[in-house]
């Protein structure tokens, strides 16, 4: 249960869009934890220098896109802007073309009629005159010019004041008449001059000729502009380019995202690799004490869940941070080479974002930390429920551990429905800060473009980075908190690998080839703390072929002086031999292969039977196993099952009984055939029968070796050669059964006591 609630909480972070309420582990050495980290992370420096590069370059065109697409719908606007004045014109050009037309016959009319009256006029004045006028055809061809000059003059102001006209609108309807139809102008240039003219003689004409442009002044400009540029017509030649361009731009983002997460991947997996290598080497140095002091689960959990937390960070936190952090800054340059007024007001709501993050996540928080200590208190009620079922309901226990559970699981219910209610309204919230920026920047942006400061175009690009500027935000500090929990997450790995080392093995190890099996103890010190010493002067001489009982109360030593015999712990004085040789300057390795070890505590692992039982010896063949089973009775159970040796066993061995658990690591120990047998209530798991055949041959394997057994029931070592009797990790009496009993002392005491039921003082 205390394993649960260590582990609920780091397994799950959430991702870069998850919420922002979750609670954050802080390391306790925050820099130090995370240079180390880093020096993880050096050798794979080459490729984080290219994933850098291509989550720069990734985000660089991600972040361009919405420009370039901005263009495209400028160019688009620009052209319809361009194609509609040059339409409007040539329209206002064909309407008025005949009225015009109309008023300028009938006004060359006008003046040829006035012409001929005058012509006539003059010829009649001058024939009369007769022949003897000297200089008649001077005087007539100047009199016939100043009449008809007369005359077309008049007749001009007559056809004027007829429609109503002024001189100087005529002139501008006559240059009107005369300019081309803008439409089959080639040149952009001459086209944009002919418009600008037609817009101003329309000025001067009158209203009812049909000749008023109908754009406005104020778009005038921008209308010239767009068709010197477009030259009147829309750019789908330039638009399909840019599209192109833009489609272009956010496939080369894709790609080079895609190289950054492979190659992030690579880094990622590689460094955790390393990780884990270096753990399991740790792990594998480490002396007894260590797990003896630390839980399976809590090892588990720093190898495996704290592991792979940094492999998620690295992978896709890490990354991701770059982008967020790139494109933030990304969006905030591009929207400032839009518009800095509107930037302006789109930053002013990020103070909003601020205050609204901190006031969730502050809430949240609170809620996610109760949530994760009363899921810590279900999930261990839960196991111990189901674990001791039966305990449970032998004991009429059902109601009250239903009560315990529905009281964890309400208070589980109400703080995880405000973690997460409170961890849901975060994106909402955000969103309504982004809609009241998406509101201003909309409000502000159509006054600027109807004051032709902004194209729609650039006004479209901008309210893509304004809506797109929430989520950096939302991911930086998301994943800033991740970071936090996965440096604490390192921290605990690096815990394991700063533990101390077993001692170093000796460089010139002795290597006993024929093992006799001689032990002594000579004044051996030891304690598992310094301030409580166990063993102070602890001498023992075992000799080859000896059986040597060990017995005593709980904590008397027993199990202890087999842990020094292996060096599973280092003594602090004195000296243990094999054969003479310090075990100290031999390898841990070569030392216990000269130990065959059945314990209280079967542990078999998941396999064939025949798998675990040759576990015991490297290169055993089938007949080895065979031979090993019935040496230890378990070949009849073992045939007795489907598959025979075959039979797989599953994780924790349930598909046979306790009692055949045991009875395979005897046969496992039997094959092993080593100098030195150690028995640690080795038969406590079988029947009386069972015990009897086990003890007949085991007997028999303990002939010429020497025997250390541990046990409990005293009755099963009435044959012992030695037995010593320990206390306070002392041994305090010697000898066989009958002489210890005739002794009358401690031992005396504790046998008799095993048959009576009286207590026994462990003191003497």
């Amino acid at each position: 249960m205390s394993e649960q609630k260590k582990t609920a909480g780091p397994m799950n972070h959430g991702g870069p869009g998850g919420s922002l309420g979750r609670p954050v582990e802080k390391a306790k050495d925050f820099g130090g934890t995370l240079k180390r980290l880093l020096g993880y992370l050096r050798p794979q420096r080459m490729r984080l220098t290219v994933v850098v590069i291509f989550a720069v370059l990734g985000t660089v065109f991600m972040v361009v896109g919405p420009k370039i697409s901005g263009q495209a719908i400028n160019k688009l606007t620009d052209g319809f802007i361009a194609k509609s004045a040059v339409n409007n014109v040539s329209k206002i050009q064909t309407q008025a073309a005949p009225n015009i037309k109309k008023l300028l016959d009938g006004m060359s009319a006008a003046k040829a009629q006035a012409k001929a009256a005058a012509d006539a006029k003059v010829e009649a004045q001058f024939g009369q005159a007769g022949a003897d006028v000297t200089n008649s055809a001077a005087l007539a061809a100047s009199a016939r010019a100043t009449a008809e000059a007369q005359a077309m003059q008049t007749a001009q102001a007559a056809v004027l004041k007829q429609a109503n006209l002024t001189q100087a609108q005529f002139d501008a309807m006559q240059a009107f008449y005369n300019l081309p139809n803008v439409k089959t102008i080639k040149s952009a240039n001459e086209k944009a001059d002919t418009v600008q003219k037609i817009f101003d003689l329309s000025k001067q004409m009158p209203q009812s000729s049909g000749n008023k442009a109908s754009i406005k002044e104020s778009d005038l400009k921008t209308a010239l502009a767009d068709i010197r540029e477009t030259g009147g017509a829309v750019p789908f030649g330039d638009i399909f380019r840019i599209i192109v361009l833009m489609l272009a731009v956010y496939a080369l983002s894709a790609i080079f995202t895609f190289v950054m997460q492979y190659l992030m991947s690579t880094v990622a997996q590689k460094t955790v690799y390393d990780m884990r290598r270096d753990v399991d080497l740790k792990l594998a140095k480490l002396p007894l004490k260590y797990f003896d002091g630390h839980s399976n689960g809590e090892i588990l959990s720093r190898v495996t869940n704290d592991v792979d937390t940094i492999s998620t960070t690295l992978q896709q936190s890490l990354t991701q941070l770059i982008q967020s952090v790139l494109q933030l800054v990304g969006f905030i340059i591009m929207m400032l080479t839009i518009s800095p007024a509107l930037t302006g007001i789109t930053l002013a709501t990020l103070p909003l974002y601020i205050f609204a993050t901190a006031m969730i996540a502050k809430q949240s928080q609170k809620h996610f930390a109760r949530q994760q200590k009363y899921l810590g208190q279900l999930s261990g009620h839960t196991e111990e429920m189901f674990t001791g079922h039966k305990i449970v309901k032998a004991f009429g226990h059902e109601d009250e551990a239903i009560d315990i559970f529905e009281d964890s699981n309400e208070k589980l219910y109400a703080a995880g429905w405000k973690a997460q209610f409170l961890s849901g309204i975060m994106f909402p919230t955000m969103n309504f800060i982004s809609n009241i920026g998406y509101v201003l920047v909309s409000v502000f942006g159509g006054l600027f473009v109807t004051k032709n400061w902004l194209n729609v175009g650039d006004i479209v690009a901008f309210i893509q980075y304004s809506r797109q500027f929430t989520m950096p935000i939302i991911q930086t500090a998301n994943i800033t908190n991740i970071i936090q929990s996965t440096i604490a997450c390192a921290e605990r790995v690096f815990e394991v690998l700063d533990e101390d080392e077993e001692t170093p093995e000796p460089a010139n190890p002795p290597v006993l080839e024929n093992p006799l099996g001689n032990v002594v103890f000579e004044h051996v010190k030891f304690s598992y703390k310094d301030t409580e010493p166990l063993m102070e002067d602890m001498n023992l001489h075992v000799k080859k072929g000896d059986t040597i009982a060990i017995v005593g109360p709980t904590g008397a030593g027993k199990t202890t002086l087999v842990n020094l015999l292996m060096r599973f712990y280092e003594i602090k004085g004195g000296k243990i031999t094999f054969d003479g040789v310090d075990t100290r300057e031999m390898r841990r390795g070569d030392l216990r292969t000269l130990f065959g070890m059945v314990l209280q505590d079967t542990w078999l692992f998941t396999g064939t039977i025949e798998a675990n039982i040759a576990y015991g010896r490297e290169g055993a063949t089938h007949e080895d196993v065979v031979r090993a089973a019935e040496a230890a009775h378990a070949d009849h159970f073992i045939r007795s099952l489907p598959d025979g040796y075959n039979t797989v066993l599953n994780e924790e061995a349930t598909n046979i009984s306790q009692g055949q658990k045991q009875l395979l690591t005897i046969a496992r120990a039997i094959l092993a055939d080593p100098a030195v047998l150690i028995l640690d209530e080795a038969t406590s798991s079988v029947d009386t029968r069972t015990e009897v055949l086990i003890q007949h041959a085991m007997a028999k394997l303990m002939e010429g070796r020497t025997n250390f057994v541990i046990a409990h029931r005293l009755s099963t070592i009435r044959d012992a050669k030695m037995i010593l009797v320990m206390n306070h990790g002392s041994v305090i009496e010697q000898g066989n059964h009958e002489e210890l009993l005739a002794k009358g002392g401690f031992y005396a005491d504790l046998y008799n006591a095993q048959f009576s039921g009286a207590s026994i003082d462990e003191a003497g």
